[in-house]
């Protein structure tokens, strides 16, 4: 399902989780570009001032794109310099000025703002899940995760209470409400899912449901545990990208073509609007490249 956007200021799509390690950066990467491939103009932001896992995935696909003189898609990038002072209020003085200029620079000039957050608590961290229009908790598939949005009763495995993030999330959302009447559309990606079936699957997606009423999150599969996913990250690429050998800089394979499903499946479920004037350009760009190895036609000489 996709909604026309009817905002002139950028929809603010947020990944976050206080546990790392959870997928944040592969999905917002693969948002990104399946939204520039949809035409949509977007900027993305990196706030893990640390980690950067976002920026070196983004600096690896601007890198590949040079190598290979391919035409990939690249989003308008910024990343949060880290204060180096002992003092936290003096690091958060530093980097939240860069934040707030971040955005004020692409927020009504572009459709899309993909912010990916690092998996600690921070003011930055807390600033940027209060501004999400959709926010992405991507969330390994195990229990031993899961505590960061609940706690549940080791023997009948129903919920007992919220975790620590769930309840920043809550706080958020609420003051959000009372501030613009905004309500943060807030999906949990069930990520790392066992390829094998694994037995523990069906444990955590019910618990992930019956946690998804008492605190209004939205719970759809994410991304297998396939070590394609791992391998498109030096060259910057994404399963939504070509599947050739020119653009994967090897053979590609039954993976790529499932991981490519599971991808266009998890962002369908995003229900990201996008705008009508994007496609038209991502049509037009289309048509474009379609004909650009054609030779153009003239008329015979013997017809004028």
């Amino acid at each position: 399902m996709l909604v026309q956007a009817t905002t002139t200021h950028a929809h603010v799509v947020v990944l976050g989780n206080e546990k790392g390690g959870s997928g944040k950066s592969t999905i917002a990467l693969h948002i990104a570009v399946a939204l520039l491939k949809a035409g949509q103009r977007v900027a993305t932001i990196d706030l893990d001032c640390r980690q950067r896992s976002f920026t070196h995935y983004i600096e690896n696909r601007r890198a590949w794109t040079r190598r290979t003189g391919l035409a990939l898609e690249l989003p308008h990038h910024r990343f949060i310099e880290l204060g180096d002072s002992m003092q936290i209020a003096d690091n958060e003085s530093a980097e939240i000025p860069q934040f707030s200029e971040a955005v004020s620079e692409v927020e009504k000039s572009h459709d899309f703002i993909v912010i990916d957050t690092p998996g600690t608590d921070s003011y930055l961290m807390r600033l940027a899940h209060g501004m999400a229009d959709t926010l992405v908790t991507p969330l390994n598939d195990s229990f031993m995760d899961f505590d960061v949005l609940g706690t549940i009763d080791p023997v009948t495995y129903s919920v007992t209470g919220e975790g620590h993030y769930a309840e920043m999330v809550r706080d958020t959302r609420r003051k959000r409400r009372q501030f613009d009447g905004v309500s943060i559309d807030w999906i949990v990606v069930r990520d790392r899912l066992s390829t094998r079936g694994s037995g523990n699957k069906g444990g955590v997606a019910d618990v992930l449901n019956d946690l998804s009423f008492r605190l209004g999150f939205r719970s759809i599969d994410g991304l297998a545990e396939r070590v394609i996913y791992r391998e498109l990250f030096p060259r910057g690429l994404t399963a939504l990208d070509d599947l050739d050998e020119t653009t994967l800089g090897t053979r590609p394979s039954m993976e790529h073509v499932t991981a490519r499903n599971e991808v266009t499946s998890l962002l369908a479920q995003l229900n990201l609007p996008l705008d009508e004037r994007g496609r038209r350009r991502a049509a037009n760009r289309a048509e474009w490249f379609a004909q650009v190895d054609k030779p153009l036609k003239t008329l015979d000489i013997t017809d004028a």
